[in-house]
């Protein structure tokens, strides 16, 4: 049914149970799978009126970036774990400086995904309203089926 399924995680309890299924699913059905992590940019404010702003030197810039990447190896090693427990092989990604959703989607588009596989922190009522997710972005903006792990 699926062929190629894209797991996303940012290395939190909650996003490992969705890699954990997703690992599952993609063994379970012969499937390739990917999982992806994605960084933010670090944010940069340019002030406005009387505000002078916050723009970072370059030595700021590089030395977030790298622990940026140093979070996502640990984050992909973990999840590379998992999948060796479980004997399946999987492909893993780091997409740096950019908003997870977009992200998240536009991996799927680009590497021809029929399936993403994530979790949800399972807010309800006001707090998802105002809290929003990633999952939530993607679902909206995705053109695959997502299947949602709570």
């Amino acid at each position: 049914m699926y062929a190629n399924i894209l797991m996303s995680t940012d290395g939190s309890d909650v996003a490992r149970k969705g890699v954990e299924h997703g690992i599952a699913l993609a063994k379970a059905l012969n499937a390739k799978a990917t999982i992806v992590t994605v960084t933010e940019a670090l944010p940069i404010d340019f002030g406005g009126g009387h505000d002078s702003g916050w723009i970072p030197t370059q030595a700021e810039i590089d030395s977030f970036d790298e622990a940026c990447r140093q979070r996502a190896g640990k984050v992909l090693d973990q999840a590379r774990a998992m999948a060796e427990r479980s004997g399946a092989s999987v492909e893993l990604l780091h997409v740096p400086n950019a908003h997870p959703a977009t992200a998240i989607v536009e991996t799927a588009k680009s590497r021809g995904c029929d399936l993403i596989v994530m979790s949800s922190h399972g807010r309800r009522g006001l707090r998802k309203l105002f809290l929003g997710s990633q999952t939530s972005e993607v679902l909206v903006n995705g053109s695959v089926p997502v299947l949602v792990v709570p």
